[in-house]
């Protein structure tokens, strides 16, 4: 709840408490604990192997931690499965793109919106009443909103398995921006992907997150660390599953336990500026 001298963007919409998780003797997270305001843009960063894939897997659902919480606005979720908390408005992507290659590009964005139909069986078999009126909704979004936002009109009727690599990386965004999260988990967002389309693909981050008709949350796991630098509102580094600090990016950029564990040489950073 807001306080009078509170505003919304200061808010804690997602928060974990000591989270430690073991895969058998690993121990891929260790006593994480991370708080994400609303409307920000969060980084995760680290070495290879350093548990941030993990973490988010824990935060959509597909790990359950052994010990600690994770809250999303103050309310535990641990024992929500993946799809219960999509519908509370955590969306991601993946690492590895996920999409369904046979299928079209519309087809594949228009998975996201699942969540929200609500029409019945019987209207949905003869297309009446409820299920045209969402039908009509759904399409308008996808193809108005997103389609627009990503800049993919050209391929929309595309089978996506046929396009390059940068396109599939926009049509997974596109599927995930469909079920109109409040917060989204980006898992290495820009990895593959040319200098262009790097570039492209930064701006529609900073997009959902700043256009008022999206104001989506980002949590950001990511390897290139000019765009984290200069995405990020808060960066929070780990290495071998253990925190080791959280704080601006100039904070972090400066800290030596993090140029030792994972920026090394201080200059490293100063050369991509």
């Amino acid at each position: 709840m807001t306080t009078p001298h509170t505003t919304i963007e200061d808010e804690v919409i997602l928060s974990l408490q000591k989270v430690s998780l073991d895969f058998g003797r690993v121990r891929a997270l260790v006593n994480v604990s991370l708080q994400v305001r609303r409307g920000t843009i969060h980084s995760i960063i680290g070495p290879n192997g350093a548990g941030k894939t993990v973490m988010l897997n824990c935060i959509s659902g597909l790990y359950r931690p052994q010990e600690g919480t994770i809250l999303l606005d103050g309310r535990p979720i641990n024992h929500l499965k993946p799809y219960e908390r999509a519908r509370l408005g955590i969306a991601r992507t993946f690492q590895k793109i996920e999409l369904f290659k046979g299928m079209t590009v519309l087809d594949n964005i228009r998975l996201g919106r699942h969540m929200h139909l609500h029409s019945g069986v019987l209207s949905g078999a003869f297309y009446l009443g409820k299920t045209a009126r969402e039908e009509i909704e759904h399409r308008a979004f996808i193809e108005e909103e997103i389609i627009e936002l990503l800049e993919i009109a050209h391929i929309r009727n595309r089978v996506v398995g046929m396009l390059p690599y940068g396109l599939q990386k926009r049509v997974e965004l596109g599927r995930a921006l469909a079920l109109q999260p409040r917060i989204i988990l980006l898992d290495e967002p820009l990895a593959g992907l040319n200098l262009e389309e790097v570039e492209d693909m930064a701006r529609f981050i900073l997009d959902i997150n700043e256009e008022e008709r999206w104001r989506i949350t980002c949590v950001l796991v990511e390897h290139d660390m000019g765009v984290v630098m200069d995405l990020s509102d808060r960066v929070f580094a780990l290495n071998f599953g253990v925190p080791i600090m959280e704080g601006t990016p100039a904070e972090v950029q400066n800290s030596p336990a993090v140029i030792e564990a994972y920026l090394g040489q201080e200059d490293r950073y100063a050369t991509r500026r």
